[in-house]
């Protein structure tokens, strides 16, 4: 039951889509690159939506599910090697709405569901707590939104609208490519 049959990502995968990255002349303003730079995010927010439901139906063991993720988590969380200062700064940018899929994965599995309070008030007390320059309670408070996301909880990303830009609204819209990767986990073709 623990060992998966298949690996749920890659370090070449990864890898890959970093190589389109470096091709092409990414301007975030284009349409067709902030397409693959969602499609980068959204890819990997599959790959833990597929570790999530493998657990969910008994096919790895929790152990086997966290495992995966923390190797998932090293290779994408990794520093690139992107010689572009803007590209790299996008990039970072993916990395950081990815964190706190991994943290909610990570929560899910190790707590559960987190039934404090509803999906909202979680992204609105990260909001505050980002606010006040705690980041740890922020990342904390998102993550359990994120718990929430993974349970079934619909997060509708326009709360973010009255936040400024910042952490929140990143981690928010890394929650938003899981909750679209739960709800059809498609594979996308790195060649899109």
């Amino acid at each position: 039951m623990s060992t998966p049959e298949e690996e749920f990502y890659t370090e070449e995968r990864w890898e890959n889509w970093l190589d389109r990255l470096r091709d092409e002349d990414i301007d975030p303003e284009e349409e067709d690159s902030a397409r693959l730079l969602l499609n980068l995010q959204d890819d990997v927010a599959i790959a833990v939506a597929k570790i999530l439901t493998a657990y969910e139906d008994g096919e790895i063991d929790r152990e086997t599910a966290i495992e995966e993720l923390t190797d998932i988590r090293e290779v994408v969380l990794d520093e690139p090697d992107i010689e572009d200062e803007e590209t790299l700064i996008l990039v970072d940018g993916v990395q950081t709405s990815l964190v706190c899929v991994f943290f909610s994965a990570e929560q899910y599995l190790a707590e559960g569901v987190a039934t404090d309070a509803q999906i909202t008030d979680y992204v609105e007390a990260a909001a505050d707590a980002e606010d006040e320059e705690d980041l740890d309670r922020a990342l904390g408070l998102a993550a359990a939104a994120g718990t929430r996301v993974i349970d079934g909880d619909d997060l509708d990303i326009s709360v973010t609208e009255e936040f400024e830009y910042g952490l929140v609204t990143e981690w928010v819209n890394g929650l938003d490519s899981l909750q679209t990767a739960l709800a059809d986990p498609e594979v996308i073709d790195e060649e899109e």
